[in-house]
């Protein structure tokens, strides 16, 4: 009749004997010393499972159970200067009123919209004085029903001493104030010479305004060419936005 050893995984030994223990685990059979205690992450600490483990069954502990300790704050840094980020993203547009929809474009647009800088002085006041880089050339000759580049009948451009210049029509200019200019051919050139907006005073004189003093006098020349033009200006802006002389 053969014979089971009763042993498992135990060395057993009449001349070293060793007690037996069964692996909390997987129930076999080993010696007493061969088996470890079980431990696992529990917070900040490894913490005793109190079951005793096989080698094979002795899990590495699990990092995932482990706390995260942060470490101590630095020491804060006396008198501290840091970025006022709440000045730096402060917009200094101001709008007022509630938005509306342009009726030609259908977009949303704010009403009206004033840039002002950190001393609350207007960035965007009406400037006045020829726009840079526009010719008669680029006119548009037609929106809608409405014609453009009309040659208006000059009789007289005169000059005030300062920044106004009156012109005078022999017939009915068709113009209204806010209407748009482009003026060529004077006898001061750049200084008034231009897209202006007018400032209509009866049907056939109207002014406009230039950036600089103009001597007083006529500037009509032989070759001044007079048009009706249409140039556009931002939202609530009722004249050209234009530069004036440089300094």
């Amino acid at each position: 009749m053969g014979y089971a050893s009763q042993a498992g995984r135990a060395r057993t030994s009449s001349k070293n004997p060793q007690a037996h223990a069964i692996c909390d685990k997987c129930g076999f059979r080993y010696n007493h010393v061969d088996l470890a205690w079980q431990f696992d992450w529990g917070g900040a600490s490894l913490i005793n499972k109190r079951i005793l483990v096989c080698q094979p069954c002795n899990d590495i502990p699990q990092n995932q159970l482990r706390a995260i300790v942060l470490p101590a704050d630095p020491i804060p840094v006396m008198n501290p200067r840091t970025e006022p980020y709440a000045a730096d993203e402060t917009d200094y547009t101001v709008t007022s009123l509630n938005a509306t929809t342009d009726p030609t474009t259908g977009l949303q647009v704010t009403n009206p919209t004033f840039l002002v800088d950190e001393n609350g002085n207007n960035v965007t006041s009406q400037p006045i004085g020829p726009p840079v880089g526009l010719t008669q050339a680029a006119i548009m000759p037609l929106q809608n029903t409405v014609t453009y580049g009309v040659t208006l009948p000059v009789v007289s451009m005169t000059a005030n001493g300062g920044t106004i210049i009156t012109v005078t029509c022999s017939a009915s200019t068709g113009l209204n104030t806010n209407d748009q200019i482009s003026v060529q051919g004077t006898t001061k050139g750049a200084a008034t010479d231009g897209f202006y907006s007018v400032t209509v005073n009866t049907a056939t004189q109207f002014t406009y305004t230039v950036a600089q003093n103009v001597a007083s006098g006529s500037i009509l020349g032989s070759t001044t060419l007079v048009k009706t033009a249409i140039v556009g200006v931002p939202y609530n802006y009722s004249q050209i936005p234009q530069t004036g002389p440089l300094a």
